[in-house]
């Protein structure tokens, strides 16, 4: 079984689009596919799949001993998908103890499916890291603002050190070192992962040894989401460049997701946009990355990915949003011309982007101070 999570820097950034509906499309490829609300203390993803949040649920799992886990999977009306709802009702979820995500992980990890899909909770909490690291190819879901892909930046800096704290473990001259470092707020802010390990070399060779080879496994993957134009597809670039350097760690890019009205239109009716509408852009993007995480699955079982593919799914992705932004335009030309939609209504969409660029201006205007400290401070060194 393949395990998947979701996860995000920042909230409203499309994780449990994602996540659902990537779920559906690997479904639909002939996969059986378990998709897990992890987002505890926030669950809502039964909404965008469109089924309702009856019977027992992981909340009920784990305040009531009483409840049988396999109760706790839902069989829904899409073949081959499982979905387990979380429960937002249930005060305190959020910060399950240790013992409680141990039994919750050893429940999931027994599943039998082809993937596990696991829609996270949005920031950096440790729970939503350490499900996150159930996997060395967890997906992180950005968008183009500035302050979402600082998110995402920060998001990967808090999982690799969650990484090293788990790997010096709480006593022993590396935590030692890891303890004295983190009492150093001013050193934090400008992190610079591989001298990190350099100085902890020095006092515990064995941990340095054992965090590298952790790492050597770990390759988080990135989705852009909400582009407007190819231009806005290039922006993750550096992400990538700041985790090349300052976390030692390489990102492979699954692809992008244009912002699109039909998927409030969808989410309005209950039903996941690769329902709704399949052939619409964004349904279509999801498939593209459905294929891509079926094809990494089975290199992963035959082979570690090499630096020229990962180089290669940056490129197609920038070839993606070219080719995406192309039929957006030929599809509106199209309806125009068969009178479906009326120059009036032409006008009102260029005005309707018009405000949300502005919107977005304003926005990376009011940050703009902000985001500055937060390079040079998280970036720089």
């Amino acid at each position: 079984m393949h395990i998947v999570p979701v996860a995000s820097g920042k909230g409203g950034v499309g994780k449990s689009l994602v996540s659902a509906n990537l779920a559906i499309a690997l479904a639909q490829a002939g996969k059986r596919v378990v998709l897990a609300d992890l987002d505890l203390g926030g669950s809502n993803l039964h909404l965008i799949l469109g089924v309702r949040a009856a019977g027992a649920s992981l909340g009920s799992f784990l305040s009531d001993k009483a409840t049988d886990f396999r109760s706790v999977i839902q069989t829904t009306d899409v073949p081959n998908l499982s979905f387990i709802p979380g429960d937002a009702e249930i005060p305190g979820l959020a910060n399950l103890p240790s013992s409680q995500k141990r039994m919750l992980t050893r429940r999931l990890g027994a599943l039998e499916a082809d993937f596990l899909i696991l829609d996270l909770g949005a920031g950096t909490g440790r729970n939503i890291l350490d499900f996150f690291l159930l996997s060395g190819g967890g997906i992180v879901v950005t968008t183009p603002t500035p302050t979402a892909t600082v998110n995402a930046y920060l998001f990967l800096k808090n999982v690799m050190f969650r990484i090293l704290h788990s790997t010096v473990g709480r006593k022993g001259p590396g935590a030692d070192f890891l303890n004295e470092l983190m009492r150093d707020k001013t050193k934090l802010q400008s992190v610079y992962l591989p001298d990190i390990v350099k100085k902890l070399r020095a006092r515990a060779p064995e941990a340095a040894t054992e965090y590298e080879q952790r790492i050597s496994r770990f390759r988080p993957r990135v989705i852009m989401n909400m582009i407007e134009d190819p231009k806005d597809a290039e922006k993750v670039n550096r992400l990538r460049r700041s985790t090349q350097q300052y976390l030692d760690i390489d990102l492979l890019h699954l692809g992008i997701m244009y912002r699109d009205d039909l998927q409030d239109t969808a989410l309005g009716a209950r039903i996941p946009i690769v329902r709704y509408k399949p052939q619409s852009i964004l349904s279509q993007a999801i498939y593209r990355i459905a294929e891509k995480v079926v094809q990494l699955s089975a290199e992963e079982d035959s082979r570690p990915l090499d630096l020229e593919a990962i180089d290669d799914s940056f490129d197609a992705a920038e070839m993606e949003a070219e080719a995406d932004f192309e039929t957006k335009l030929n599809y509106i030309e199209e309806l125009l011309q068969s009178g479906a939609l009326s120059h009036g209504d032409l006008i009102e969409t260029i005005k309707s982007q018009h405000f949300e660029i502005t919107q977005l201006k304003k926005q990376n205007n009011l940050y703009k101070a902000k985001l500055v400290r937060a390079m040079q401070a998280g970036f720089q060194g």
